[in-house]
């Protein structure tokens, strides 16, 4: 069975590319809603950071299919999923384009407070790379939707 993941940074448009999947009727797992993540201090100290719960996502992996399975998400812990995706797509948005989608997005308040911005560029600056070198495919979406869906699409033999 084919199983894609799609990561990346706030604003990159992972809700979008999941919810445009699910419109298609596609099996399409949003892992940011559901009970798929939960709150660990991985050192033992500091703030706690979300992580995929195992089990949650075994089991969704695990699950019999017709067709493929697309997970959206960026986690911490993500990488020790990575054998069992076939691609990690990252989607990937310059600092500006991510800035102003969290400020018009609805759906999620993150990045309307000056904390959140700073995190946001923080995070573009620091944990993108480390996506990009875990991804096999990188996707640069201020392309349309439908041009962004499409690839990924093709990436699942779809």
């Amino acid at each position: 069975m084919t199983a894609i993941l799609l990561t990346g940074m706030s604003g990159t448009g992972k809700s979008t590319v999941i919810d445009a999947l699910a419109r298609r009727g596609l099996d399409a797992v949003d892992t940011d809603h559901g009970g798929y993540i939960e709150h660990a201090a991985l050192d033992g100290h500091g703030d706690p950071e979300p992580i995929w719960r195992e089990d949650r996502i075994r089991a969704l992996l695990d699950q019999a299919r017709r067709g493929p399975l697309f997970l959206s998400g960026c986690v911490v812990d993500q990488r020790r999923f990575s054998p069992r995706f076939n691609e990690v797509v990252l989607l990937s948005a310059p600092l500006e384009t991510v800035r102003y989608r969290v400020r018009a997005r609805t759906t999620n308040p993150f990045g309307r407070t000056e904390p959140d911005r700073a995190r946001i560029a923080a995070d573009l600056r620091d944990v993108e790379p480390v996506l990009r070198a875990g991804a096999t495919v990188e996707i640069d979406t201020r392309r349309p939707v439908h041009d962004v869906v499409v690839r990924v699409l093709a990436l699942a033999g779809q």
